[in-house]
């Protein structure tokens, strides 16, 4: 199974847990159901002349509820903690962007859409041409921008080498370094919809390559051409995907250029298309990013790995694809990939509530640090496809709306580009309602469920890493009351459910806050003197001391909640 977790097994005595455990784990999910990694903000807590203050910017690197290491050699419950920081980037270099088009009858000027860009926090653009009003509005503005080489001007780039350096000249070296042009993209799915100019699409790549060269610039400009899923002859199951045969010549030249220059494969990846023509062969659910049943997931029968959606197995689709010519360290890069909003009437899948949920499981998904199933530490660049809806596309209803705005700069729907894992998902709709492990669940079973949601289920897990607070080697129960709930929030607005094949439960009774704990009102400052004691804030403050536990519940009390150690 993709990113497979290891948890701890349970001795032969489990199932009868002695009154001191229950007393562990409660107090255990008290500090950790909602929490990860706590972040302490700088605060005060005042009584009398008693005073503890925390640093801004200090880490919580351990918290021990019973004042034990943990130990380091002890198995990790995922392959790796999400690192993720900053706009719509993570700690690897992947990132979601969009794209914006040029089949619009009465576009925004070029400022309003830089502006637009900001207010989003975009920080990465594919322009379809390079037009030169976009060029100079995005100077100084540090967004990475992808131009692009459009299909009627590629005949002329790849026939002449002075008309490629002539290109670049007006369209790149010009603008560089104030617009911080990063990619061109080369043409747009030229193999499979523009076969008379197949025969130029290398020797344009190379004419554009000489011109990056003559004007230093190939070590910050990278050029390549997008290609559609439509390059590759039978996409599923992805360890068996090659690429066409009638393209066999080509690619051989397009796959050694992009290896010898270092830049990516550029996939135009739409499961939306593949989901129509499927006619029902993979379920909405596996289009959308939404959650499958643990026992109804799509697996490759040649690796045994897990698909948990459309998205990654296009991807790993092309990483085979390419292993089959033997390239292999060639990074992909998704320069499309989005839901339309709108459709006619035989277009039923195209409406706004999937082209929201898909878009929002995207960038959720590109930026949470799991990359694939068959290539889990190479990170994805997306580009959403895309800012406008565009009037003048040929083609059905569906084909001009795939904007996450009109043309007049309204919004189709709310999109948010930013990594949500690190946004507040405690939503008036969730409030109230959690999702726990059930605990006469076989410890099998839940072992099961735990590495899918950490794995596939792309729950942020980090958490529960040894050292890390959430981390309890003995409890599977605790652990994955963590996980499942941390899933359940994140993705039930998106068709996210709490069942992990009958080992989790919806429950109303708030874990952090258990009945059979008795709490007692205290201040802070009662316990500031005491030895080995930390203080934590954000949302939840936990007090650690020799004898006593205290969790801060709501900032409108007027103190904290205590209840005995031992």
């Amino acid at each position: 199974m993709a990113h497979r977790s290891t948890v701890p097994e349970s001795g032969a005595g489990s199932s009868q847990r002695s009154s001191l455990q229950s007393e562990v784990r409660a107090s255990f999910l008290a500090v950790c159901i909602w929490k990860g990694e706590v972040e302490v903000e700088e605060r005060s807590l005042l009584r009398g002349q008693d005073q503890l203050r925390l640093s801004a910017s200090e880490k919580v690197r351990k918290v021990s509820l019973d004042n034990k290491k943990s130990d380091a050699r002890a198995p990790k419950y995922v392959a790796s903690e999400p690192k993720r920081r900053g706009d719509s980037v993570n700690a690897h270099g992947a990132f979601v962007g969009i794209n914006v088009g040029t089949d619009i009858s009465n576009p925004p000027s070029a400022s309003d859409i830089v502006s637009i860009l900001k207010e989003k926090k975009i920080q990465h653009v594919r322009l379809l041409d390079s037009d030169h009003q976009m060029l100079s509005a995005l100077a100084n503005t540090g967004i990475e921008v992808v131009v692009g080489v459009p299909n009627d001007q590629l005949l002329r780039v790849g026939q002449s080498r002075s008309t490629a350096a002539d290109w670049i000249n007006k369209n790149v070296a010009a603008y560089i370094p104030a617009t911080n042009i990063t990619h061109i993209a080369v043409g747009n799915e030229v193999l499979t919809t523009e076969p008379n100019a197949a025969l130029v699409l290398v020797p344009a790549l190379q004419f554009l390559q000489s011109a990056l060269l003559a004007a230093n610039l190939n070590t910050q400009v990278k050029i390549s051409s997008p290609h559609s899923t439509d390059m590759i002859s039978k996409p599923f199951p992805p360890s068996t995907a090659t690429f066409n045969s009638t393209w066999s010549s080509i690619m051989l030249q397009y796959l050694q250029f992009l290896n010898n220059t270092a830049s990516p494969f550029m996939l135009n990846a739409q499961p939306y298309y593949d989901y129509v023509k499927g006619q029902g062969v993979f379920p909405l659910e596996y289009a959308l990013f939404r959650s499958l049943n643990p026992d109804s997931q799509i697996s490759d029968p040649n690796t045994n790995l897990f698909y948990t959606n459309m998205f990654d197995a296009m991807v790993d689709a092309t990483y085979n694809s390419m292993q089959a010519m033997n390239f292999t360290g060639i990074p992909v890069m998704v320069t499309a990939s989005g839901w339309p909003s709108h459709g006619g009437q035989n277009e039923k899948a195209a409406n706004v509530d999937n082209a929201l949920a898909y878009n929002t499981n995207l960038i959720r998904h590109v930026l949470n640090n799991s990359g694939t199933p068959g290539q889990p530490n190479n990170q994805v660049s997306t580009f959403i496809f895309e800012l406008f809806n565009e009037d003048l596309r040929a083609g059905p209803v569906s084909e001009k709306n795939w904007g996450i705005m009109f043309p007049n700069a309204t919004t189709v729907y709310s999109l948010t580009f930013e990594d949500m894992a690190t946004t507040n998902t405690d939503s008036p709709v969730l409030r109230g309602t959690f999702c726990v492990a059930n605990s006469s669940a076989p410890h099998s079973a839940l072992k099961q469920s735990l590495d899918w949601a950490c794995g596939p289920g792309s729950a942020n897990c980090s958490a529960i890493q040894p050292g890390q607070p959430c981390y309890k080697s003995d409890d599977i129960v605790a652990v994955a009351s963590y996980a499942f709930n941390d899933y359940y929030h994140r993705t039930r607005a998106s068709g996210g459910t709490c069942n992990f094949n009958s080992t989790a439960m919806v429950t109303s009774t708030d874990p952090s806050k258990p009945h059979w704990l008795q709490w007692q009102q205290r201040w802070c400052g009662v316990w500031a003197r005491k030895p080995r004691q930390f203080c934590y804030t954000n949302s939840l403050v936990l007090v650690d001391s020799p004898n006593y536990i205290a969790v801060y519940h709501d900032a409108k009390m007027s103190g904290l909640v205590c209840t005995m150690k031992n």
